[in-house]
This record gives structure tokens, C-alpha cells and sequence, in this order.
């Protein structure tokens, strides 16, 4: 039997006594016994019995929490089954050798195993002797049951009233029996039950959040149907969303987006090894832009001018040069661009190769081409459950491509918009409006929404690009488009020394900045090119989505610097 929990009278005289020992002498303790309590102030007599009630008030909040803890373990002897783990338990206090099973992973063929699952309280609802908790992870949601009286008296009535005070989106860990149901279970994902056997809180969330999970992830058309039926659901604008971004990327389908995002690097890099190239790491404080112009992030380094790099692409070449042959890059690229659209960012993941040429610049298109074939088939493959997360919030026509790939040039380009009513310069780059009207033509006319087109004009190209050898108001470069908008830009560089710091002049680049770069190009260089594409584009144009602030996880634009 449990000791006895000491009375409020006992505790509270034993704090006045540490009172009395830690700031009174023995004298003034007696209240005026002897010289010394009779000089006592009556603010000190004060304050003493202010403590003193103090102490006792403390002494019996405590009494009542021990007495009520008692009675509770003594009423409910399933109560070590739920609760708040303590603080020490999640303090890596030791290692049990427990095994947790993930939500994905619950599926009939594990029916009759007992397993102890981590989540998020995704909802929760209680009535009577019934509870049940729906518990998610990593945008897979299963039910807990809690059953008052089932087979092997595994709840109380104290479990179900604990499992209905717990907050949505707390973390908990839930052990139960895998159990499949009579009938389909429509609100989660996965087809079986757990029958709970216990359910620890692990940390507890807000009660009120600045965003409820089921809101941002609904379709625009469940809200527009909802609305016809009579029914207002909350729409979750943009801003709400990034300012809470923690809470937002637990949505299906951003959970979904960002391992498709992970996908495209991985294939990429894949892809990449398996044809040669070998991945380098370039720096990204350099002494001068790395694209001309003043787009830069300018800062002070140590006393000297330098700049955040808005691209690998001296580096790449300087590695070409090196003799590392083929070399590619995944890391971030800053743009100073005060751009205020649905496609562009001041910091993102950029996607670089680089790689020799031996006769001509439709080697590294035919690389692209086969690269990204590999990517798109990689991610209908292996992201399938994704895309359909996805596309269940955001609707979007899977891409059409094929692996032979479509290319133009860009004479062809302007001829079919000035076929279809568009002004255009020859000799000029095309605008937004032009972009997207020309990857309708093209999809009429070819059946892809994938496709390249080269021989850009030289005015609209970086100082670095080789020209045309039979029109040098062209040049050997090109754009890759998906679904109407721009996802790259390459070309082959110049290498030629003299040649380059001419044209890094014409552009108004200081050549006192870039030195190394076209040094590198006089201990022999051999014909070269590459491309730069934006990780969160290719994100945003293969899913479909409306902006690319959906396929960054936490972006960076002329407005937000936070989170």
C-alpha cells in the first residue's frame, strides 16, 4: 500500500520552517521573545505571515495533486498506458530495443501484430466508453480505436477521456493490435485499424493553431463545390501558408511535392554518374558577378567587394579545364532580381553540368534530352503515390514528352508566332506572354509539352557564349521549355582567352574581377559547354503547379526573408 500523503498542516509547516531558517533569526521567529523581537518591524511580521500563507496554500495544491494522483492510480490500474511521457523519457535516457513501425508500412497482410507507431494527432473524437484517434505520418494517416471493456482490458474510461483531450498535431506514440475492418475506411489512407493498447503523448501541440492542417489541404474545387452546397471551408491564402510553413508542409501534397523534389535531384545525379560526370562543389563568395549585370547580392569580405554567385559557371569551366572532363553541380544560385512573378526566386537550387565538346554543341542537347527523359520516367515510376497526392489537390495533365525529343531553332520559333499574330525581334529574347503562346504551337504541332530550342540570339546571351560560326548574331546556345516556360539555359562557352575578355567588356564586366577565370582559359582549353536549370521549376512545371513558391520549401523573393 501507498504511503500516506502528508497533510496541507504538515507541508506548509515545514516550508514556514525553511522560511524561518533560510531569512529569520530564532529570536524574531518568536515574535518578539527577548531584546531582538521586540525591535521587530511590523513590514517584516508582515511579510512572514504572507509567506507563511503562501507556503500553506502551495503545500495544499501539492497535497491535493499527490492525494488525486493516488485515488487515480488506485481507481484505473491501466493508467501506466497513457499519459505524458515524462521529460527524461525523451531525453535519449537509454535504449530499449523497441521497434516502431511506420504508418506506410500498415497494411492487412499485418493483421494480428501488436506495433507501437510515432505520429501526429491528425483528429481525434471521443464519446462514451469509444475514442478514436487518427494518427498521421509523413502524410499517411491510420484510426486508433479505443474500446472501453474489449477483450484483454487493454482501455480504461480514463485512456478514452485522456486520448479526448489531446491537442491535433501533438506527437504521440500509439501501441495497438493491427486489425482489419469490415468495411473500408474512407478518411485514412491506410485499410487497417489499430486497437490501442496504450497512447503516450510525446509533445503536445498548441490547442489553437495558426492554420488547421485539414484546411490547407484542401482542392480549390472541393471549396468552389462546397461553397455551391452551402458549405464555407476556410481558404488558406499564400502568406498565411509561408508564415507558418512548418505547419503547411504537412499537407499530402506538400509532403508529397517536396519528395518529388528530392526525386529530380537524385535522378539527376544519377543519371549524370552513370554517363561520366562527376559531381564538384564550387564556392558561392566570389570577388565578381558570375553572369554580368547588376543582379548581385553585394557584401563586404573582409574588407574587400565581393558578391553572393549567381551561378557555378566559372567554376565549372575552370574544372573542365582542369581536366575533370564532365562535372555537375546541385546547390543553391542568388539572384538580386527584383522579379515579382509566379516563376522566379532570389535564391534557388540550381542544377548545373559541364562537359567537353568534340565537334559540336548538339552533344550537350542530346545529353539534356536524355537526361531529362530519364527524369520524367524516373519520377512516373518511382513517385506515383506522390504525383497522385499531388494531383489530388492540384489538378494537373500529366507531360506529355517523348524520348527522341523535339528541338527548333529559334528563327523556327519566331516564325510560328508571327504565324499565329505575334511581333517578334529576331534578334531579341522572347517575353512571358510569347514563351507560353509558342509551347501551345509547339504542342499542337509536335504533341509535347517537353522541347528545345537553340540558336539564340547573341544580345540575348551571357558574355561567355560561343557564337554561331555562320552568323555571329546568333549563337551556339538554347533554352529547354516544360509546359510553355523556360526551365534552363545553356550553351557552348568560349575558350579562348583574349576572345572572352573582349566580350566581358562589351557586357560592362570589370575583367580585373574575373582574372582567374579567363586566365585559366591560356594553359590550354578544350571546347566546352553546360547548362543551369532551377531545381523548384522543373518542380513546378512537371506537377503543374501555379507558382514556384509551392515547390521551394522555404523561399527566398524581393519580399521574404522569413522563415
Amino acid at each position: 500500500m501507498a504511503d500516506a500523503a502528508p497533510s496541507a498542516a504538515d507541508v506548509a509547516t515545514s516550508l514556514a520552517a525553511a522560511t524561518i531558517a533560510d531569512g529569520q533569526k530564532p529570536e524574531q521567529a518568536a515574535g518578539g521573545a527577548g531584546e531582538a523581537g521586540e525591535t521587530a518591524s511590523k513590514s517584516a511580521a508582515k511579510k512572514d505571515a504572507k509567506a507563511a500563507k503562501k507556503a500553506e496554500r502551495l503545500a495544499a495544491r501539492q497535497a491535493q495533486q499527490q492525494q488525486q494522483q493516488a485515488a487515480a492510480e488506485e481507481e484505473d490500474p491501466l493508467a501506466a498506458n497513457y499519459g505524458d511521457l515524462p521529460p527524461e523519457e525523451v531525453q535519449s535516457k537509454c535504449v530499449s530495443g523497441r521497434q516502431w513501425a511506420r504508418v506506410a508500412d500498415l497494411v492487412p497482410a499485418r493483421a494480428g501484430e501488436v506495433v507501437l507507431v510515432r505520429g501526429r494527432v491528425h483528429n481525434v473524437r471521443a464519446k462514451g466508453k469509444m475514442g478514436f484517434i487518427v494518427v498521421r505520418e509523413g502524410g499517411c494517416t491510420v484510426q486508433c480505436v479505443l474500446a472501453v471493456g474489449a477483450e484483454g482490458a487493454h482501455v480504461s474510461k480514463g485512456m478514452v477521456k485522456y486520448a479526448a483531450g489531446l491537442s491535433r498535431e501533438s506527437v504521440v506514440d500509439v501501441t495497438g493490435e493491427v486489425v482489419v475492418p469490415e468495411k473500408p475506411i474512407e478518411s485514412t489512407s491506410q485499410q487497417v485499424e489499430l486497437h490501442v493498447r496504450a497512447v503516450h503523448a510525446v509533445s503536445r501541440a498548441l490547442p489553437v493553431l495558426p492554420l488547421n492542417i485539414d484546411d490547407a489541404a484542401r482542392s480549390e474545387k472541393d471549396i468552389e463545390d462546397a461553397e455551391k452546397a452551402g458549405v464555407q471551408y476556410v481558404r488558406v491564402g499564400q502568406d498565411t501558408r509561408l508564415n507558418n510553413r512548418v505547419l503547411d508542409l504537412r499537407t499530402p501534397a506538400n509532403q508529397a511535392i517536396f519528395r518529388v523534389q528530392s526525386a529530380v535531384s537524385q535522378l539527376f545525379r544519377e543519371y549524370l554518374t552513370s554517363q561520366g560526370f562527376i559531381e564538384i562543389h564550387t564556392p558561392k563568395l566570389i570577388g565578381g558577378s558570375s553572369e554580368g549585370g547588376a543582379a548581385v547580392f553585394r557584401l563586404d569580405y573582409k574588407g574587400q567587394a565581393a558578391c553572393l554567385a549567381q551561378s557555378p559557371q566559372l567554376y565549372k569551366q575552370m574544372a573542365v579545364c582542369a581536366d575533370l572532363g564532365r562535372v555537375f553541380e546541385i546547390g543553391p544560385v542568388f539572384r538580386a532580381e527584383d522579379s515579382f512573378t509566379h516563376r522566379h526566386l532570389c535564391e534557388f537550387t540550381g542544377m548545373d553540368f559541364e562537359m567537353e565538346i568534340r565537334e559540336h554543341y548538339s552533344e550537350i542537347m542530346d545529353v539534356i534530352n536524355d537526361l531529362f527523359v530519364a527524369i520524367f520516367d524516373g519520377l512516373n515510376t518511382r513517385c506515383a503515390k506522390e504525383l497522385a497526392a499531388i494531383n489530388h489537390q492540384y489538378p494537373f495533365e500529366p507531360l506529355k514528352y517523348t524520348k527522341e525529343g523535339v528541338r527548333i531553332t529559334f528563327p523556327e520559333g519566331m516564325a510560328l508566332l508571327k504565324e499565329a499574330g505575334y511581333e517578334v525581334d529576331a534578334f531579341g529574347d522572347i517575353n512571358t506572354e510569347q514563351e507560353k503562346k509558342l509551347g501551345e504551337l509547339v504542342k499542337q504541332k509536335y504533341g509535347v509539352d517537353f522541347y528545345i530550342m537553340h540558336r539564340y540570339p547573341m544580345a540575348a546571351r551571357p558574355f561567355y557564349t560561343m557564337p554561331c560560326p555562320d552568323d555571329g548574331r546568333y549563337t551556339n546556345s538554347f533554352d529547354v521549355f516544360i509546359r510553355g516556360e523556360e526551365i534552363l539555359s545553356g550553351a557552348q562557352r568560349i575558350h579562348d582567352a583574349d576572345f572572352l575578355a573582349r566580350r566581358a567588356t562589351e557586357c560592362g564586366i570589370d575583367v580585373k574581377t574575373i582574372a582567374p577565370y579567363i586566365d585559366s582559359f591560356r594553359f590550354g582549353a578544350v571546347p566546352h559547354g553546360g547548362i543551369g536549370v532551377g531545381l523548384e521549376r522543373v518542380v513546378m512545371l512537371f506537377c503543374g503547379l501555379n507558382n514556384i513558391r509551392k515547390s521551394s520549401m522555404f523561399p527566398r523573393d524581393p519580399q521574404r526573408l522569413a522563415p
